[in-house]
């Protein structure tokens, strides 16, 4: 068998960290015989100052040591994975299947090499999990090709989490992954209070990205916190004067208000009053959902859009929003979350939103609860604030209220906003 020879390219000081570099590469050359074993380069990645090679090994060594059960936290948060559901009917994915079978030669299968968890399957494989099924699929049909690899040792979290972003770039990393990553790296504490107060299944992770009847998104949990606590701002007898219009978190970078709000507020994870208004939405979720379950023994297409109008994110946003504003209203926020209970009817009356609408709105506006932009965020608070005046559900009647106290409040607003402009004050 070849010898082992390492050309250290790192450039870095002998030190602890670096000797266990070196005891998991001689550690992975020896146990799957890289094509290069005889001139191993180590280099580093001067952005992050991780380590790594690039090398060539068999299929059959691929499928031996590899695993695509990585999770991003293995000491923290085991049981959460980074990595996105497999796209099994995607055509690039099948096209792959069909090379693999062809003898295709894959390369760029970026991976992490470490005993640390799942010591039998060392290699994890953290980016090319589409390309590492497809070798996977082709060797039981006997085909054992060489396949190139980029393998990282001794990562730190925030160098895994950097690999797991840049690595999944040919297939797009969703932006709800990107989130998921981010959130899973800061802790389990938003995953934990989305599952406490049912808005996640005990032991479900968030979505990698946003789909009908899927789980819920990072964005549209930390969209529902924000919003409760910026609604908690609001003195409500003084709410037509104010400026009400729900936000949406941002998606896919660092998100400014989400961090201002965990710095502001550390003990929110406890705060009685946001876990009463997750576990009312996660309720109006659920009972939204029902009312156009078809029954049982008759043939009827469901009405989806329907179905999942309460995770529309000018819904989710404007009602979490109105939670926090009727918070110390004890009357108005009963009848607030009593809107799951509506009978004889679906909670949100989707049909009637759907036919709301103003005379400014272009010929393409499909009715309130299908845009996300802020004069549907907007109306949707205004809706929701005057339905809990008497608790009776969302009417046409309401809903042509709602829409007009919105443009009403916007035309009062701008006019505050000039005169202070033109007194400089």
């Amino acid at each position: 068998m070849t010898r082992t020879n390492i050309l250290d390219h790192t450039g870095s000081a002998e030190s602890k960290h670096k000797t266990e570099i070196l005891e998991l590469l001689l550690d992975f050359a020896t146990v799957s015989d890289p094509l290069e074993r005889s001139h191993l380069c180590l280099l580093k990645d001067m952005r992050t100052g991780a380590a790594y090679v690039e090398c060539h090994i068999r299929a059959n060594k691929v499928n031996e040591l590899g695993t695509v059960d990585v999770p991003l936290d293995p000491e923290e948060q085991a049981e959460y994975r980074a990595n996105r559901e497999l796209v099994e009917d995607h055509v690039a994915f099948e096209q792959m299947k069909e090379d693999a079978l062809l003898h295709r030669t894959f390369s760029n299968l970026v991976c992490e090499f470490t005993r640390a968890f799942d010591p039998e399957h060392p290699l994890k494989i953290v980016g090319g999990q589409h390309r590492f099924t497809a070798v996977q699929g082709a060797l039981t049909k006997g085909i054992d090709e060489w396949h190139g690899l980029k393998i990282y040792f001794g990562l730190d979290n925030d160098q895994r989490i950097d690999v797991q972003l840049i690595s999944n770039t040919n297939i797009a990393v969703s932006t709800d992954l990107f989130d998921r990553m981010q959130e899973t790296l800061s802790g389990p504490e938003l995953r934990n209070w989305c599952q406490a107060v049912n808005l996640l299944a005990s032991g479900q992770d968030f979505a990698d990205k946003r789909g009908r009847a899927s789980p819920l998104t990072v964005r549209a949990a930390r969209t529902f916190i924000v919003n409760y606590f910026l609604g908690r701002d609001i003195e409500q007898d003084k709410f037509d004067q104010s400026e009400t219009t729900p936000t949406i978190c941002k998606s896919g970078s660092a998100d400014n208000d989400w961090q201002v709000l965990k710095t502001k507020s550390p003990e929110l994870w406890k705060d009685k009053g946001l876990l009463e208004a997750g576990k009312a939405y996660a309720a109006l979720i659920e009972a939204q959902r029902k009312a156009f379950e078809p029954a049982v023994g008759v043939k009827k297409k469901r009405n989806i859009d329907f179905a999942e109008k309460a995770l529309n994110y000018a819904v989710l946003s404007a009602w979490a929003f109105a939670a926090g504003v009727l918070h110390s209203n004890s009357l108005r926020l009963k009848r607030h979350y009593s809107l799951q209970n509506q009978s004889g009817k679906d909670p949100l009356n989707a049909a009637v939103l759907a036919k709301g609408r103003h005379k400014t709105d272009p010929e393409n506006y499909r009715g309130l609860g299908y845009r996300t932009d802020s004069k549907e965020r907007g109306r949707l608070m205004e809706l929701f604030f005057v339905q809990a005046e008497k608790g009776e559900g969302i009417s046409s009647g309401l809903v042509d209220v709602a829409i007009k106290k919105f443009h009403a409040k916007e035309a009062q607003l701008e006019v505050i906003r000039a005169q202070q402009k033109a007194m400089g004050t």
